[in-house]
């Protein structure tokens, strides 16, 4: 009995109906890798494409942060000297290049009295803070509250003179320059700020005038610097339209330094 079921068990069983395909197999093969290949390729070479526009123009708008703190007490001094007293400046005006790897570089502040840094910006205008807190408490008018407004009201100034620059560089169709070079240039209106402050405290009649002095080198500073730096980026050259937006630049650092300079507790004015 034992050996008639395993001979039963052991018989073979009748073909499946499904006969495998002996194409089908290579089909499939050869065309998920066609498949697999192109698209590899093909997202290869957007995501690619893309990557590479990205930090073209990241280097571009906004550069990089660490190149505008390479600075030196020797460069402060001379930087503070070329904006604070303008004509004083024998030198160019134009940046020194550095090319890198094909691309068209410039050298940092420790190695170019013309490169923009933010670290003279971002002091002045903590001293500008400061310096404007404290003459509120020589006036018995301090409070947490008013620095706070006098904080705020010097970065809406700062926002400000960045727009003036940003605009009148699109105004003449060059919007290329790295927005952290902008921002650099418009923060140096603190230092001039922080001078004509220490004149209201120890003097008070001289922030009269050290005020319009300091607006006045200031507006030159800007304009030496959009004329040979920021201009160089414009294609089509205009000379009476850019005259006239620079003279519109240095005319507007006095409303900005007066409003500014002004401390109270009324932010506003």
């Amino acid at each position: 009995m034992y050996s008639n079921v395993e001979a039963q068990s052991a018989a073979p069983k009748p073909p499946s109906s499904s006969q495998p395909n002996p194409f089908g197999n290579a089909f499939y093969g050869a065309g998920s890798g066609l498949i697999r290949g192109g698209l590899g390729a093909y997202g290869e070479k957007i995501f690619g494409s893309s990557s590479e526009y990205v930090q073209s123009n990241i280097s571009r708008y906004f550069s990089d942060p660490q190149y505008y703190f390479q600075v030196n007490d020797q460069y402060v001094r001379n930087k503070l000297k070329v904006v604070l007293f303008p004509f004083l400046h024998r030198g160019h005006w134009t940046r020194i290049t550095d090319p890198i790897g094909g691309r068209l570089s410039y050298k940092p502040p420790i190695y170019d009295i013309n490169a923009p840094d933010l670290y003279i910006p971002l002091m002045a205008f903590g001293t500008y803070v400061v310096l404007a807190g404290f003459s509120l408490g020589l006036q018995g008018k301090f409070t947490p509250e008013a620095l706070s407004w006098l904080f705020i009201k010097g970065l809406l100034g700062w926002f400000m003179q960045v727009m003036l620059l940003k605009v009148t560089l699109l105004s003449l169709g060059s919007g290329e320059a790295p927005l952290l070079d902008i921002v650099a240039y418009a923060g140096y209106a603190f230092t001039g700020l922080c001078l004509a402050a220490i004149g209201r405290i120890s003097m008070k009649y001289s922030y009269y005038f050290l005020m319009p002095w300091t607006a006045l080198c200031m507006g030159i500073f800007l304009v030496k610097t959009m004329k040979r730096v920021l201009f160089a980026e414009v294609r089509s050259y205009d000379s009476s339209r850019h005259h006239y937006l620079l003279l519109f630049i240095a005319l507007a650092q006095f409303p900005l330094f007066t409003w500014l300079g002004n401390v109270s507790v009324n932010w506003l004015i």
